[in-house]
C-alpha cells in the first residue's frame, strides 16, 4: 500500500507469482478501507499487508489489526531500491512494496502502544517549544545588536543579571520599545509553557507504567526525566536489540564505512535512525567531560534504587569520563570525543534496560 493523506494505492500479489495481480486506488478513509478489506478477505486467506512509515502514522496499521489482517510498516531507508530507477509513481511504489513483502525484504519499524505514542507526542511538543524559545531568544538579541546595545557586564545570557539588564532597556523611539516588549513577552510566555510541560513530564515519568524504567535511567549522569522517558517511549522494549551495537546503529552513532578491495575508508557517524534520541544522548554526554563525581541532584535521583543499579551507573560514569579525556589528550576535537562517549553511553543504557550489566 502506498499511503497518502487522501488516497491509498494498493497492489496485490500471490506467493510464487512474479507480477502483481491487481492494482486499486481507494480513498484514505476508515469506511473505505474497511469495506475494501472485508470484500478482499471473503476470497483471500493468509493475507499480509505493508506500507511505508510516513506522516500518516499508525492509524491504518491499527485499523487493519482490528480487522485481524497482519500488517508491517516498512522502514523507508532500509527498503532495497535499484540505483538506476529514476521513475517514481504511486503505482510503482505499491508494486515495489508488494514484491519486497513477498521476498521477505521488509524491515519493520517499531509500532508503539497508543499510550506510549501519546506520551511521545507530548515530549516532542515540549522539544518543539524549546526550539521556538531558542529562536525567540536569538531574535531578541539580534534586535538589540542592531540597536547597538551589547551585554558586556557578564559572560552568559539569560541569567538573572542579564534579565535585569534587559528590563532596564530604554529606546529613543516608542515603536522600538514596543518591538522589544513584544519580543520579551513572547519569551516569558514560552518559558511559562515549558515550565508547565516539564512539571507534567515529571508526573508522566512517575506513572506506574514508566516509573521503574525511568528511575533506572535517571541514575546515569546527564539523564533527567525528559531524556529517560523519551528513551522509554521511543524505543519501547530494549530487548528487541540483541546487542548493544544494534542500538548504537539504530541511533546513528556508528561510523559510516566505504570499503572496496584493499581500501578501507571510515567516515563520520551515519546519523541514521532516531535523531531525537541521538541529540539527547549527545547533550547528556557533555556532562562526562569533567571529573566524575556524583552531584547532590544525581544522588537525589538515585534514592531508593538498588545498589547494583547505582554501581553500574557509577562504573559507566568513570569509564565515559576516562574515554572523553583520553580522546581529547590524543588530539581529537571535543565534539568528536562527545560523540564517541554518546555511542558508548547508549551501550550502557542498553545494558541497564536489558539486565546485561555484567558485560560492561
Amino acid at each position: 500500500m502506498d499511503v497518502h493523506k487522501e488516497t491509498i494505492v494498493l497492489a496485490g500479489m500471490r506467493d510464487g507469482n512474479q507480477f502483481a495481480e491487481f492494482e486499486r486506488t481507494i480513498r484514505n478513509e476508515p469506511g473505505q478501507v474497511k469495506k475494501f478489506f472485508q470484500r478482499l478477505s471473503e476470497r483471500e486467506t493468509n493475507m499480509f499487508t505493508c506500507y511505508e512509515a510516513g506522516p500518516t502514522g499508525y492509524t491504518l496499521y491499527r485499523q487493519l489489526e482490528e480487522l485481524e489482517i497482519p500488517c508491517l510498516i516498512a522502514a523507508p531507508s532500509l527498503l532495497p531500491r535499484k540505483p538506476g530507477d529514476r521513475v517514481k509513481t504511486d503505482k510503482r511504489d505499491a508494486f515495489m512494496l508488494v514484491r519486497n513483502l513477498r521476498n521477505g525484504e521488509i524491515t519493520p519499524v517499531h509500532v508503539p502502544a497508543e499510550e506510549d505514542e501519546a506520551v511521545r507526542d507530548y515530549l516532542r511538543m515540549c522539544a518543539d517549544m524549546k526550539t521556538d524559545l531558542k529562536k525567540c531568544n536569538q531574535r531578541l538579541l539580534q534586535f538589540l545588536l542592531r540597536q547597538g546595545k551589547k551585554y558586556e557586564t557578564g559572560r552568559n545570557y539569560w541569567t538573572l543579571a542579564h534579565r535585569r539588564w534587559l528590563k532596564s532597556m530604554e529606546f529613543a523611539h516608542s515603536l522600538q520599545q514596543e518591538t522589544f516588549d513584544e519580543y520579551y513577552t513572547a519569551i516569558c510566555e514560552l518559558e511559562e509553557k515549558i515550565a508547565r510541560m516539564e512539571d507534567r513530564i515529571e508526573e508522566l515519568g512517575a506513572q506506574q507504567r514508566y516509573a521503574q524504567q525511568v528511575s533506572k535511567l535517571k541514575c546515569f549522569k546527564g539523564i533527567n526525566t525528559l531524556s529517560a522517558l523519551s528513551f522509554v517511549v521511543e524505543i519501547g522494549d530494549f530487548r528487541r536489540f540483541k546487542k548493544a551495537h544494534e542500538l548504537m546503529a539504530y541511533l546513528g552513532l556508528v561510523p559510516s564505512e566505504y570499503s572496496s578491495g584493499v581500501s578501507r575508508r571510515l567516515g563520520g557517524i551515519t546519523k541514521a535512525g532516531n535523531s531525537r534520541l541521538r541529540r539527547l544522548l549527545v547533550e547528556a554526554s557533555w556532562h562526562y567531560r569533567h571529573q566524575y563525581t556524583p552531584s547532590k541532584r544525581l544522588a537525589a535521583r538515585r534514592k531508593g534504587q538498588e545498589v547494583e543499579v547505582i554501581a553500574y551507573a557509577d562504573k559507566a560514569g568513570r569509564r565515559l569520563t576516562r574515554k572523553f579525556n583520553k580522546l581529547v589528550y590524543r588530539g581529537k576535537r571535543s565534539q568528536t570525543a562527545v560523540t564517541a562517549v554518546a555511542r558508548e553511553l547508549s551501550g550502557f543504557l542498553w545494558g541497564m534496560m536489558t539486565g546485561n550489566t555484567s558485560a560492561a
